[in-house]
């Protein structure tokens, strides 16, 4: 072999490197699997049912330095005994600048998201969720509170992400957020 073939050879070879590491450029990575929602502000309004003498109740859960940072702040939700309220819950994400209405986000996503409202004691409030998804599956962000005699307790809420998942138990999907606000009906 002359030197001109060698180097006619070697010039081919360094041509073709190119292509040979360019396709594997060409594969996109996978796109990342749907993230859970940044909240940093729940709110929990009350409005008593028509007719009723009790005043309108507002709890407010902020942690807006995340996880780690300092401690949030939690209201103490105060309700009347034997009264009916209906309940709208706004999740915010303090963090973005304008603040970003995560409420609004989990409307437009009704299919993918489920709250849960647990009580200590079990029977100082009853919560029956009053908004539903496509598939007819309760999702939380507008509810029904019934209080019954007067009482102290715990309100725990816990925004469950299910995305293709959702079949209106907690089980599948990961926690967006989970609060617990003190209770005092009285």
């Amino acid at each position: 072999m002359t030197i001109f073939q060698s180097r006619f050879r070697l010039a081919a070879l360094l041509l073709a490197t190119p292509l040979i590491f360019s396709s594997c450029k060409d594969k996109k990575d996978p796109e990342p699997a749907d993230d859970n929602e940044q909240i940093t502000t729940v709110t929990y309004l009350l409005t008593p049912a028509a007719g009723s003498t009790a005043p309108t109740a507002t709890v407010t859960w902020r942690d807006t330095d995340g996880t780690g940072g300092n401690a949030p702040t939690i209201g103490t939700l105060n309700l009347k005994p034997n009264t009916t309220y209906t309940g709208a819950l706004t999740l915010l994400d303090e963090t973005k600048n304008p603040v970003v209405v995560t409420s609004d986000e989990i409307r437009k996503e009704l299919d993918d998201h489920l709250f849960f409202f647990d009580t200590t004691p079990a029977s100082l409030l009853g919560i029956t969720r009053t908004d539903k998804d496509s598939k007819n599956l309760e999702v939380g962000l507008a509810t029904r509170v019934v209080t019954t005699a007067a009482g102290t307790g715990n309100l725990k809420i816990t925004l469950r992400h299910q995305p293709g998942t959702k079949n209106g138990t907690f089980a599948p999907g990961d926690t967006d957020i989970e609060v617990t606000f003190p209770v005092t009906v009285q």
